[in-house]
């Protein structure tokens, strides 16, 4: 390969490597803390900040419109002109030139309208946070702190909660359709509770491991962890229901107690309950957008349902969700819908209504279609239903806690031993080899760039193990310029010039350092495949050090030697004491 092609390999390499890491540098380096700590929330309280930030930003607005509407508009409302205009626009008017606070509130047709635009704005700055440290490097929580929990699911109580019903899928898609809900129910109710949004991953065939950073009640995640998700159909009460709203809207503060049980249990009937009717909002929550008065008395089900997908109504084009039933579950919701037809049916999935809608005539054969609603929604109730039929008990098999100080306490011990380790040797560089031990010394810095963007790439998380295993490789990467110097000074010492001595140096080394590291690569690799928790951290890292640091030594050193023989006309190379 040509020098100049080297080079620009080099550049192309380099500039790959910055686009990687620069959702790190924005996550660490430029995003402040409190939005660092909002980010990492959960979107309940995203949501919550979000909607009372705007709510006292639209106070702001009007106390200062009332004060005197022809001001102009506050800097960190300045946003707000360009929606104003649009605004402006869409009405047919022409906006003025220079807007006043009087001219932006009356762009907006109502104080609703306003909240939305700025709650909107508070939103996607905090998801866009969230989206950075998703691409970033992440610590772990032997850095960071927070909790670690490995849940066990039960998918053999899971395969004989099918009996009685026909398979048509075998065992293993069983197994894996039973997972997916134990995984989908536990990151809707942690992230339910107001935690700390976790990451949440399958782990081996039956094992679910969740990592929630920051600070967490062991007893109310156990508590979490242990309910239980089942999904069914239930009648909706038509009647009980208009007359629920009707008492509710008169009495919204006095309805409810505290723990959400009706304070008067007679405004319903005996047999029913009220629930609340949710739908996904803009941060991907269920969002209550009504209640429902539901009989008790289960009609079908969940665990009935054989498959359900997504299609149209042949008339209206409109998106619908089509499930199958079992034999037994067909029979039976034949009969439910025969007598009930006019009425509507409600999906409720953890205590929560998911959606209704009318029974318009008897359904036989097993055949249901659901419609009414937009594909999103469509989409969202197709994935309930076709996870529906599984009931997945789970079990916690270990916890882990580590304290914030602790955390940050690895953090301080593991930088400076990366930082002693990477200037003692480079210390050692410069005064063994003299001015070539410049070169190692810069290898040395694009290699931890390099090891740093490659993580951050792959969204990998930097643990103990992790730095350990960096400050191995500082000292590992080393050994492939101390090959290739210790070769360069041997042909020196023969009487061979700048240029050749460089060009066989490298060369009589070069099947040496290769040797060397693949080897340790073959290791790295089949540890990060074998081990786990620890021993794969360590081993990832291992395994990125070896690659980056024989690509920083056989083509970063090679060009600044080049480099000075050819661009800076040297004759001579400081690279030992006794060599002149």
């Amino acid at each position: 390969m040509s020098k100049r092609s080297r080079f620009l390999l080099i550049l192309v390499i380099l500039v790959i490597c910055f686009w990687f890491l620069w959702p790190s540098i924005c996550w660490y380096a430029r995003t402040p803390k409190e939005i660092q700590t909002l980010a990492l929330s959960s979107l309940e309280k995203i949501k919550d900040y979000s909607r009372v930030m705007a709510s006292d930003d639209v106070k702001e607005l009007k106390a200062a419109t009332n004060a005197n509407g022809a001001d102009a508009i506050p800097e960190n409302f300045a946003f707000l002109k360009k929606i104003a205009a649009k605004n402006y626009k869409d009405m047919g008017k022409k906006a003025p030139k220079e807007m006043t606070l009087r001219d932006v509130m009356l762009s907006f047709s109502n104080e609703a309208e306003l909240l939305g635009v700025l709650e909107t704005r508070y939103r996607d700055e905090i998801l866009a946070a969230k989206n950075k440290y998703n691409n970033s490097v992440k610590l772990g929580l032997d850095l960071s702190g927070g909790m670690s929990i490995i849940v066990r699911a039960d998918l053999d109580a899971a395969l004989v909660s099918q009996d009685g019903s026909p398979i048509t899928e075998n065992v293993e898609q069983i197994k894996a359709g039973a997972m997916s809900q134990a995984i989908e129910t536990l990151a809707s109710r942690i992230d339910r509770f107001g935690l700390t949004e976790p990451v949440i991953r399958q782990q081996g065939e039956d094992r679910i491991y969740i990592e929630m950073p920051g600070a967490a009640e062991t007893d109310r995640i156990n508590t979490i962890i242990m309910g239980k998700g089942i999904l069914n159909f239930r009648l909706v009460d038509s009647v009980a229901t208009e007359a629920f709203a009707q008492y509710y809207n008169a009495n919204p503060a006095s309805t409810f107690a505290s723990n959400g049980e009706l304070l008067d249990p007679s405004i319903i009937p005996a047999d029913c309950e009220v629930m609340g009717l949710y739908t996904k909002d803009d941060y991907g929550l269920d969002e209550r957008i009504g209640y429902l008065v539901l009989k008790k008395e289960i009609a079908l089900e969940g665990r009935h349902i054989k498959s359900a997908d997504i299609g149209s109504d042949s008339i209206t084009g409109r998106p619908q969700v089509n499930f199958v039933l079992d034999s037994e579950g067909a029979t039976i919701f034949a009969n439910f819908t025969t007598e009930n037809t006019g009425e509507n049916l409600a999906i409720v999935s953890d205590d929560k209504a998911k959606s209704y809608a009318r029974i318009n005539e008897p359904i036989t054969g097993g055949q249901v279609a659901i419609s009414g609603f937009g594909l999103e929604e469509a989409q969202n109730l197709q994935k309930v239903l076709q996870i529906a039929r599984f009931s997945v008990p789970l079990s916690v098999e270990s916890q882990q806690v580590v304290g914030a100080s602790l955390g940050q306490q690895a953090i301080n011990q593991g930088l400076k031993a990366l930082i002693y380790g990477l200037l003692a040797v480079m210390v050692f560089m410069l005064v063994w080899y003299k001015g070539t031990g410049l070169n190692a010394v810069v290898a040395q810095v694009l290699n931890l760039y390099i090891m740093f963007s490659i993580l951050s790439a792959f969204n990998l998380t930097l643990t103990l193990p992790s730095v350990a295993g960096m400050i191995l490789t500082i000292g590992m990467a080393v050994d492939a310029n101390v090959l290739v110097f210790e070769r360069i000074k041997e042909e020196l010492a023969i009487g061979k010039s700048r240029a050749a001595a460089i060009d066989a140096g490298f060369s009589g080394a070069f099947w040496s350092v290769m040797d060397a590291n693949i080897t340790t690569f073959i290791a790295a690799m089949f540890l990060s495949q074998l081990g786990t928790g620890p021993i794969q951290g360590f081993a990832v890292s291992l395994a990125i050090g070896v690659v980056s640091s024989v690509f920083t030594a056989l083509f970063v050193s090679r060009l600044m030697f080049d480099f000075d023989t050819e661009v800076l006309k040297r004759q001579k190379i400081s690279i030992s004491w006794r060599i002149k």
